[in-house]
């Protein structure tokens, strides 16, 4: 194979050896997938018949609190979690390929050439004893059969894409040696390294200060873009997502509770776990010194979770029938799921609430709280 010469650097650097054309056909379909992990206490049902698809050139947030599943997902499904008590089932379609039964030596030629994740903590997931050109070149060298001199090129030229300064120097540097918000940029460096079709974002803008988070999601959109590539971005902040993705999932103790594009979900959401999330972050038109909102209680076990709805615990409209009928994820207009018995802005959630609020309780013994009207601040939604 010929060496590919310094002067297509630019060229590789935004396409990086992709050859995907932009159409709109299906990258990744998921299908009923579960993943179990055993132990002492029984099955630990961390993801619990999760579907959905995904086409090139989107994106899908994925939003929960901690313990909802959506971390578990994206390794799960990229094929990263250890094998040892662990039970998948399901199906994972990338390209029409089915991956649920791939190993990590199958896997090998989709890490970073077709597939690549953006993890929470760069401090972590960049090797603390290793250069950071060293860490960048490494998949390059890997996947696309260059020269080492060729590899350190296209890293600079990477870095250089990801607004780092003084690129060339930084390729002789640790992770120590950099910030916060530069570490995360290489991390989306060495996941773009090799022009993946697909990018996996959890929770990327992770303890970075306001300006910075801004930055780096705005990094990443402009790469999704020159690459035309699909991206899954994984948080707990529905005000990172607003905006920036085409769907949102919500995901509740392992499972899907409302599914929209990302303008429906802002604008008629259902589901009252994801009026709650919606209602967590703080806005610029409260009074300072306010109380910030939270939901009560906490995630329900996910070896015994509780009878009914997995929300019902914490939710203000929960009545009887919650906690002994779960549910099911249905579909009310096209595209747009949920999963609730009394659904936010219908006459059977203002009738739940009504009675929640005579009582002073709901059903689940929960002291009644009036739901806020959920709003957006930054005019994304």
């Amino acid at each position: 194979m010929s060496k590919p010469k310094p002067t297509d650097i630019e060229k590789r650097v935004s396409a990086a050896g992709s050859t995907v054309t932009q159409s709109s056909e299906t990258l990744l379909e998921v299908s009923d997938l579960t993943t179990y992990f055993r132990s002492s206490r029984g099955l630990v049902r961390a993801v619990d018949g999760v579907s959905f698809k995904l086409d090139r050139g989107k994106t899908l947030g994925i939003v929960g609190e901690s313990g909802s599943g959506k971390t578990v997902l994206a390794r799960s499904i990229m094929e990263l979690l250890p094998r040892s008590g662990l039970e998948r089932n399901g199906s994972i379609l990338f390209e029409g390929t089915e991956l649920i039964d791939f190993g990590p030596k199958e896997m090998r030629p989709y890490w970073g050439a077709q597939m690549s994740m953006i993890f929470q903590d760069p401090m972590t997931s960049l090797n603390p004893v290793m250069k950071i050109g060293n860490q960048i070149s490494e998949s390059i060298r890997e996947h696309l059969d260059v020269s080492k001199q060729y590899a350190k090129e296209l890293s600079e030229q990477l870095l250089v894409s990801v607004r780092i300064p003084e690129a060339a120097r930084r390729l002789d540097e640790y992770p120590h040696q950099l910030s916060g918000g530069m570490r995360q940029r290489v991390c989306i460096a060495v996941a773009l390294a090799c022009g993946p079709k697909l990018l996996f974002a959890d929770e990327p803008t992770t303890a970075l200060d306001v300006t910075v988070q801004a930055q780096v999601l705005d990094l990443m959109a402009t790469a999704q873009n020159e690459r035309f590539m699909a991206m899954i971005l994984i948080t707990h902040d529905l005000g990172v997502v607003a905006g920036r993705t085409d769907e949102i999932v919500v995901m509740y103790a392992g499972r899907i509770v409302e599914r929209a594009d990302t303008k429906t979900l802002f604008s008629n959401m259902k589901m009252p776990y994801t009026e709650a999330l919606l209602k967590s972050i703080p806005r610029v038109d409260q009074p300072s010194h306010l109380r910030l909102s939270t939901i009560p209680g906490r995630p329900p076990d996910l070896v015994n979770p509780p009878e009914g709805c997995k929300f019902a615990p914490r939710c203000a409209y929960a009545q009887d029938r919650c906690t002994q009928e779960e549910p099911p994820l249905r579909e009310i207009t096209p595209g747009h799921e949920y999963r609730c018995w009394f659904p936010v802005g219908t006459p059977e959630g203002a009738g739940a609430l009504a009675n929640n609020r005579a009582q002073g309780t709901t059903a689940t013994g929960l002291v009644f709280q009036e739901p806020e009207v959920a709003t957006t601040t930054r005019g994304d939604g």
